[in-house]
């Protein structure tokens, strides 16, 4: 009875989100241009929600549209009433609203930088505008203000990022130098997937309040749902959602020296968790060969190489357990990967617990300890939480789960 129209849905969270806030069919309907006149003369549905690209385009077919949706320009709700007429209604505006507040984002007076011009942005403007923003530049590849002369706007107080930029499947891209604004305080993406963007690291490092945009994204199904069902819903539903989906995306990744146990951990995660369980030394393996074989052939920098592809590749994915190998964490760009839509947890344990057995790189005690002198803080800085590697390695488990809240 209600759906999701849009042009590529695969990967939309949209059904799982309504599935959780009321009880009714939610289906998607990607849709081609030429087929709209078809979508929008079935009356079998009695409501849907619009994405890109036919945001404008649900606008302008609307028989009646809400006071926000004109506002805005954009609808992103549709109900077909009794009489067959569709009324428009615009959500996006409350989800991002509901996002700012959550982030503490006080627009009143500030000057406030969107990264983006397409109708996520026309959003993003009204709301900023409403709420007082005494400056809003919009920033594109070809307008005026654009990435070549952004310097001219280091004095930003607020940055949201409203592009595509660093969403999956294209993770580890950034627009902008994050460092180079000395006056942001708060950084808002509206991308979701992966959870936290580059664009979000870089805030997190520079001590920038900062949110996804799955809030949004729930916030506004919320007030969909609303509209469709004529019944009010609570707005602790939308914490509780996104909590649930958040858990259910993010990966766990275990990090820690060579022979710590991050691969029996795994395991016994899996186990648990129900899980899968994917572990980068293996992934490396894939190839044929052993990685005391590679070393012994090619050397660290092909082995390095090869685990970075690794790496990359399977942090991408979503609601896995993941144990890398030792030495993950020595090239940033696998930091940032590993980081990206995972819970990085750092299994910390004393070197002489650790096994040394056909690991190329520690065979012995001395080399145990020049290596951990330059990794501890490269799994310091990756680490969301550190747990202490116990002899029991259910005991282990046990502290992993309470970081994760599993």
């Amino acid at each position: 009875m209600y759906g999701l129209l849009g042009r590529k849905l695969g990967h939309s969270l949209s059904p799982e989100i309504h599935s959780l806030l009321c009880d009714y069919e939610y289906k998607l309907y990607p849709t081609e241009p030429e087929n709209l006149d078809s979508f929008f003369s079935d009356t079998s549905l009695k409501g849907y929600n619009v994405t890109i690209p036919y945001k404008i385009e649900a606008f302008n077919r609307c028989d009646e549209r809400s006071e926000t949706a004109e506002k805005v320009g954009s609808v992103n709700t549709v109900i077909r009433r009794s009489d067959g007429t569709l009324f428009g209604d615009n959500t996006d505006y409350f989800g991002f609203s509901y996002m700012a507040e959550k982030c503490g984002c006080d627009f009143s007076g500030k000057k406030v930088l969107i990264l983006g011009n397409g109708g996520a942005s026309l959003t993003v403007r009204h709301v900023a505008a409403d709420k007082g923003a005494k400056e809003i530049i919009v920033v594109s590849r070809t307008g005026e203000d654009n990435y070549e002369n952004i310097s001219r706007h280091y004095d930003a107080d607020i940055i949201i990022n409203t592009t595509p930029v660093g969403m999956y499947p294209n993770n580890g891209e950034r627009l902008i130098d994050l460092s180079k604004f000395s006056k942001c305080k708060k950084a808002l993406d509206l991308i979701y997937n992966p959870a936290r963007t580059v664009f979000l690291l870089d805030a997190e490092k520079l001590g920038i309040d900062c949110i996804n945009g799955l809030y949004m994204l729930v916030a506004q199904a919320l007030r969909a749902a609303e509209i469709f069902t004529g019944k009010e819903i609570p707005l602790s539903e939308i914490d509780r959602i996104y909590d649930i989906i958040i858990n259910r995306q993010k990966n766990i990744v275990l990090i820690g020296m060579p022979g710590c146990g991050k691969s029996t951990c795994a395991s016994l995660l899996t186990k648990k968790t129900g899980r899968d369980c994917i572990d980068t030394d293996a992934e490396v393996e894939k190839s044929g060969k052993k990685i005391p074989e590679i070393f012994a052939k090619y050397g660290e920098n092909e082995f390095r190489n090869r685990e970075t592809e690794a790496v990359k590749s399977v942090s991408k994915l979503a609601g896995k357990i993941i144990a890398t190998g030792g030495g993950a964490i020595l090239r940033e760009e696998n930091r940032i990967a590993l980081r990206e839509n995972s819970t990085v947890i750092f299994l910390k344990s004393d070197i002489d617990n650790l096994a040394t057995d056909g690991r190329p790189l520690s065979k012995d005690a001395e080399a145990l300890k020049k290596m951990l002198e330059i990794r501890l803080p490269l799994y310091l800085e990756t680490a969301d939480f550190t747990v202490s590697v116990d002899p029991d390695p259910e005991i282990t488990v046990r502290r992993i789960l309470e970081c994760v809240s599993l």
